[in-house]
């Protein structure tokens, strides 16, 4: 989990505290920007979320090990001789 995720989350929770305060004091700018807030939280955390399974993606290809592009060509050449 990275910072954007834990802000995000942070930010979302804190606007939907924000605006559920605002409805139960019949105050509509309270929660216009308690749900403007949390929307921002929601976008945030959701990039969080992206970067991770960029991040997780690629450890896995570099985890990978290396393809030899030596061997492919010679069977590449051995399947056109075929042909």
């Amino acid at each position: 989990m990275n910072k954007d995720r834990v802000e995000g989350k942070v930010k979302d929770v804190a606007g939907r505290v924000q605006r559920q305060a605002g409805e139960w004091a019949d105050d509509p700018e309270q929660q216009v920007k308690g749900a403007a807030k949390q929307a921002e939280g929601k976008v945030q955390n959701t990039w969080g979320k992206a970067k991770d399974a960029t991040n997780k993606t690629a450890k896995e290809e570099a985890s990978k090990p290396p393809r030899n592009t030596a061997e492919e060509s010679e069977d590449a050449g051995e399947e056109r001789r075929r042909a």
